[in-house]
């Protein structure tokens, strides 16, 4: 009878330590073993723009996007799909993150699934939830975008709701961030409404601003010495909507919308920019890139201008089983891009099955054959 016991006991033990292997790989380490195959890109010699001078002593600015977290608030979403998904966007995040070493993270909105319909105290909840899922080390910086989740759309945002957003994340319709040479445009995409309402008019103004500081620090327009940035360079785009296609039937990619979806007609102002607010971005910034979220789904489109615009895929594993986020390597007067693929949620599914079933058989032959090896030597 003490034979057996023992037996059940360490049976119980095996099987206790095979689940606690698995689900330590499956929600731990498989993130580090994934993201662990990207890298950042080099920045390639040839592609170099001549006519900018640079300082050859400073390290490119290593920058990493990520797009549409949509943390679940209380009104959508079943509490562990909340609490899955949180744990996901943490976890890859967070291993992205160590692996990789940012100088900068940018989130291209949407950080909140239900910011325009919470209540202060849900507001406040969403913010520390925000910060704790995604916080960064001391020497890395978070900047995030606003998207139409976090305020809702043109039609339906009041002063209120974009100052709250914008004192908590830090988050002006348009800023700009200059780091080591490169600079960073971040616009609000609902404000590019172009009617003069209270958020589109100072947003307006504020990228005419912009537009000229740029001018006057590459010398095609006069200006005072504190009006130049001290290195000019293109500066880079960055927001929420995609500028103007007509639908994403051009895009490709692994991580591309599904074919149906493809064909469907993109609606200004709702699934892109107008394409007046688009042109005007064109010719007041001259963007050498182009970053935006909010469809979900992964695309990179060449302009006709030659700008590279790539739409990085929604973070969540809720909105896409293959999510994927863009590490770039930029100075000033170059910029290299690649993107790295986070597990796919159906590899998790078949890896928790195979190996269940796995630990199973194992579990099985191992009792069975210390039943045989009793009975022979009773």
């Amino acid at each position: 009878m003490v034979a057996f016991g023992g037996h059940k006991t360490s049976f119980i033990g095996w099987t206790l330590l095979g689940v606690l292997s698995l689900m330590c790989y499956c929600e731990f380490l498989i993130y580090y073993v994934v993201l662990f195959q990207c890298s950042w890109p080099e920045l390639t010699p040839g592609r170099e723009d001549e006519k900018i001078a640079i300082n050859q002593k400073e390290d490119p600015v290593r920058a990493m996007f990520i797009a549409d977290t949509h943390l679940l608030g209380t009104r959508r979403g079943h509490w562990f799909d909340k609490l899955r998904r949180e744990w996901q966007m943490h976890r890859a995040f967070q291993s992205a993150v160590t692996l990789h070493q940012p100088d900068i993270v940018f989130v291209l909105g949407d950080v909140f699934d239900e910011g325009l319909w919470s209540s202060e105290n849900e507001f406040n909840n969403y913010v520390a939830r925000f910060k704790s899922l995604f916080n960064v080390p001391g020497d890395t910086e978070l900047h995030v975008v606003v998207g139409n989740h976090d305020i809702g759309f043109h039609y339906g945002i009041s002063p209120y709701l974009q100052e709250r957003f914008a004192t908590a994340m830090d988050a002006p319709s348009v800023q700009i961030l200059s780091r080591r040479g490169v600079h960073f445009v971040l616009v609000n995409s609902m404000a590019m409404e172009g009617d003069g309402c209270f958020l589109c008019r100072p947003a307006q103004i504020h990228l005419q601003q912009i537009s000229n500081r740029l001018k006057c620090t590459k010398g095609t327009a006069k200006c005072k010495k504190t009006q130049k940035f001290t290195q000019y360079s293109k500066p880079i785009l960055l927001q929420h909507f995609p500028m103007y296609r007509e639908s994403d039937i051009n895009c490709s990619g692994p991580d591309q919308a599904p074919e149906d979806e493809k064909k469907q007609k993109f609606r200004e102002r709702w699934e892109c920019l107008s394409r007046e607010s688009s042109d005007m971005l064109m010719e007041l910034l001259e963007p050498r890139l182009i970053t935006t979220g909010h469809t979900h789904h992964g695309c990179h489109r060449i302009h006709s201008d030659g700008t590279h615009e790539w739409t990085v895929p929604s973070f969540s594993w809720r909105n896409k089983n293959n999510p994927s986020f863009l590490l770039g390597t930029f100075s000033p007067n170059n910029y290299s891009i690649s993107k790295c693929f986070m597990p796919a949620e159906s590899t998790v599914i078949y890896v928790y099955l195979l190996g269940g079933i796995g630990l199973f058989v194992a579990l099985t032959v191992c009792s069975n054959r210390r039943k045989w090896t009793r009975i022979k030597n009773s």
